[in-house]
């Protein structure tokens, strides 16, 4: 049993849902000897034909439940491109007659590979149980199973947790359903635009504003430990670094710095955040720590430089600097030495970012008056352009390194109004660009890590 405190999203919700409480417990059946899954270390993977039929309800109190559960779930593998969910009006088999075991037979028929089968039950006390199976439909052999307790409004949640389970089991590496993503949503008129701190699942849903826009808000990142964010914010002009913990509410001054702020990022250990402060005219890349506060200058240039981020075992940091006389990407250790270009292809390259897995960097482009967002290897080699508009921007990696979040504006019209600015996502085969949908206009995203239940 693993009891997870952290799991708590909303502080409203802490005396009545003081915890997810998972039991993992393999289901009937020997351990799977089933062939099925999915390579995407292709270029452009076949998606995978998946049924995901209504969770079923022996006693129909939570049947609505059931239906949005694997409607959750359904939606989460759709829009990966890895699966092709299959249309449940021409499932033949019902949802409880599988509660033993499918008749395989009638999913063949369908030509299903996989096949993803549930039950929801409200229990007397209160909790509600969920159970899942993955089924090799060629095969016939369970793949996994895994139960769920936990309180009834916490149930999409749930339906992610299974989501990520079924992408790992097919693909051997970690999802990112089970994630939230926060961003500046933007209202109002180009000449007085209202940007305020926002959060949402990765999905859309759960969608919160965490500031109420009185103050100018820029570049939130997440911390990789902790349930806690760092951004920008102009007070009086004067930039601000805050922290925020987004389940309390808590807002803590992390620095005023004179002059110009940009992009705090924290460090893969979450006890440092590095940023570059422009001071006497010139930026530069600086790192704090945030248990004594001080501040440590790492380039010392008459250049540019801006938009650090560390590698995911903090050894090396990225950044652009336009020190060789354009925009380009450069690459440091950690103390600052060993400063190395690796862009050099045409155009200005912008707001690296370094992938969890390590081995890619990715980066907006700008050429030719186009945006561009693009990967390259950390030395600089295998540049491949994945995303293209009149203004595309901001990336941010999913915790498994698969997918990238950027925001897209669209041109203006001929009155000089600016166009609309949404998010949107799109995997490493650049095949697969999706639009996340947000309430208002959305910029600047930044991706969380996996929860620690999913770690």
């Amino acid at each position: 049993m693993i009891l997870d405190r952290s799991l708590t999203r909303n502080p409203v919700w802490r005396l009545r849902l003081l915890a997810l409480i998972v039991l993992l417990v393999p289901m009937a059946g020997g351990p799977a000897r089933a062939a099925l899954e999915i390579d995407i270390t292709q270029g452009n993977v076949d998606p995978l034909p998946i049924a995901v039929p209504e969770f079923f309800n022996p006693g129909g109190a939570s049947a609505q439940t059931g239906r949005d559960i694997s409607g959750v779930i359904t939606n989460n593998l759709e829009r990966s491109g890895l699966f092709r969910p299959l249309n449940p009006a021409s499932f033949i088999q019902k949802p409880e007659s599988m509660q033993v075991q499918p008749r395989f037979a009638d999913w063949r028929i369908l030509n299903a590979q996989a096949l993803v089968t549930g039950k929801v039950e409200l229990q007397p006390d209160g909790r509600l149980r969920v159970e899942f199976r993955l089924w090799d439909v060629l095969a016939g052999e369970q793949m996994t199973g895994l139960v769920y307790f936990t309180t009834p409004g916490n149930w999409r949640r749930i339906a992610h947790i299974i989501s990520d389970a079924i992408y790992k089991r097919l693909t051997g590496e970690e999802g990112y359903f089970d994630t939230r993503v926060v961003y500046i949503a933007e209202s109002g008129p180009a000449d007085r635009r209202v940007k305020r701190l926002a959060i949402m699942d990765q999905d859309g849903a759960g969608h919160r504003f965490l500031t109420d826009g009185g103050h100018l808000v820029l570049t939130p990142r997440f911390s990789p430990t902790r349930q806690e964010i760092t951004y920008l914010s102009y007070i009086a002009e004067k930039p601000r670094v805050y922290l925020y913990n987004i389940d309390t509410g808590k807002q803590e001054v992390l620095g005023d710095f004179p002059g110009m702020t940009f992009a705090p990022r924290f460090s893969p250990d979450g006890n440092r955040v590095i940023m570059s402060l422009a001071r006497n005219g010139n930026s530069d890349v600086y790192v704090m720590d945030l248990r004594t506060r001080q501040i440590r200058q790492l380039t010392k240039h008459p250049s540019i430089d801006t938009s650090p981020c560390y590698s995911p075992d903090g050894s090396r940091i990225v950044f652009n600097s336009d020190r060789g006389g354009s925009q380009q990407l450069y690459v440091m250790n950690a103390d600052g030495s060993g400063v190395q270009r690796i862009s050099f292809g045409d155009g200005r390259y912008a707001t690296p970012v370094w992938s969890p897995r390590g081995d890619l960097i990715a980066f907006t482009k700008i050429s030719k008056g186009r945006f561009f967002i693009g990967v390259m290897r950390a030395d600089g080699s295998g540049e491949r352009l994945l995303a293209e508009s009149f203004l595309v921007e901001g990336p941010t990696w999913s915790p498994n390194g698969r997918v990238l979040m950027f925001f897209r504006q669209e041109p203006g019209d001929d009155q000089g109004n600016g166009g609309r600015t949404r998010l949107w996502s799109v995997d490493l085969t650049g095949y697969n660009d999706r639009e996340i949908m947000t309430p208002i206009d959305a910029s600047d995203p930044a991706w969380s890590p996996l929860s620690p239940l999913n770690r």
